[in-house]
């Protein structure tokens, strides 16, 4: 299917939230296919799969391979979506910007030998990031300045057109306004319905002001999920960005803005640091900070309502450790407002609250 009128995929997919909710055993059937399948692309006689940790939105597992290691990720949604294979081409792209990323050794996402889409990475050998900042032991400072400066290197990769990126890499939009509106109405009277927003109408008001700040020449790479878990490594060193399925062609302070999804003041500043040590900030960069701070929050708000985010525990890796569901629904509430008042106000970072 075609991802033209997609904002994000976890929410927007026809089969919405599709791949969100706690799952058990990879399912038996596709472990057997992909086995022997794996076996025929990579002319090995022996495959050895074991399901892996991801708790994304891909059924994940790991793979040896005639005693090579690999990571495979499926897609096995009821859309026959082939992005993947847009994926694989991002990950060489930003790996030739001089950010790291796992190499590709395999794709298929026609789905003409087996009804899924799938995709072999090289393994690394580290957790993710998230793992240390729960246990506390995460160099924050560090890794935080290394962050931004690798997003101001995967800004070097620019596209026709804005927005979600077709199988040729162009933007789906033929206008970045046109790109971010895309289902806004929809999330926030999802958001009303369910009665987690009371001020749709003032958000909306808000959004609209500041319309002329989407008035973008070009769009750059935006990985669009950026978060500690989709990063892995050591307490103090990176070794590799994952994840760059949901991928856009956008504003330079898209990124940034999701760090601060799930990050305080001290954090992004380090981030800003880390960004402006390889190029400089853009015109109105905080203006443009908390107008997609704002976004991104209305859309993490429909996936966290719409999956049941609010109902789990602190095992779920959003979640801090010793805090619950509720704790997230309030931090969820608190970043909308927050995004809200600094892009009315044009505040500094000083307005986040600590995580």
């Amino acid at each position: 299917m075609s991802r033209r009128d997609i904002y994000y995929w976890k929410c927007d997919r026809p089969a919405a939230f599709h791949g969100t909710q706690t799952r058990g055993e990879a399912d038996a059937q596709i472990s057997l296919e992909l086995e022997k399948e794996l076996c025929r692309h990579f002319d090995a006689s022996n495959v050895v799969l074991s399901p892996g940790a991801g708790q994304g939105n891909h059924l994940t597992w790991s793979a040896e391979v005639d005693g090579k290691p690999l990571f495979i990720r499926v897609e096995n949604g009821p859309e026959n979506d082939a992005h993947l294979a847009v994926e694989s081409a991002l990950l060489d792209q930003v790996r030739a910007a001089g950010v790291v990323t796992p190499r590709v050794l395999g794709c298929d996402a026609s789905r003409s030998r087996v009804p899924f889409a799938w995709q072999a990475l090289e393994r690394i050998s580290a957790p993710d990031l998230n793992h240390w900042f729960k246990q506390g032991t995460l160099e924050v400072p560090k890794i935080a300045f290394e962050i931004g400066a690798a997003v101001a290197k995967w800004q070097e990769i620019t596209f026709e057109g804005f927005g979600v990126l077709d199988e040729h890499l162009r933007g789906f939009r033929t206008s970045y306004a046109d790109y971010f509106h895309l289902r806004l109405d929809e999330h926030l009277r999802f958001l009303t319905a369910r009665g987690f927003l009371k001020n749709a109408d003032e958000i909306h008001a808000v959004i609209e002001t500041h319309r002329g700040l989407l008035d973008l020449p070009q769009g750059c790479l935006v990985h669009k999920d950026l978060a500690l878990w989709n990063i892995l490594g050591t307490r103090d060193q990176i070794a590799a960005f994952i994840d760059f399925d949901d991928s856009i062609a956008g504003d330079p302070m898209d990124d940034l803005s999701l760090l601060a999804c799930f990050h305080d003041a001290a954090f992004l500043q380090r981030a800003l640091d880390g960004y402006e040590s390889v190029r400089v900030l853009p015109q109105e960069h905080m203006r443009r900070f908390w107008l997609h701070l704002l976004r991104n929050m209305i859309v993490k708000a429909v996936i966290r309502v719409g999956a049941g985010y609010f109902d789990r525990n602190d095992g779920f890796f959003l979640i801090s450790s010793g805090s619950s569901g509720a704790t997230l629904r309030e931090t969820t509430l608190s970043k909308l407002a927050t995004a809200l008042r600094g892009l009315r106000e044009g505040s500094g970072l000083d307005i986040l609250q600590p995580s």
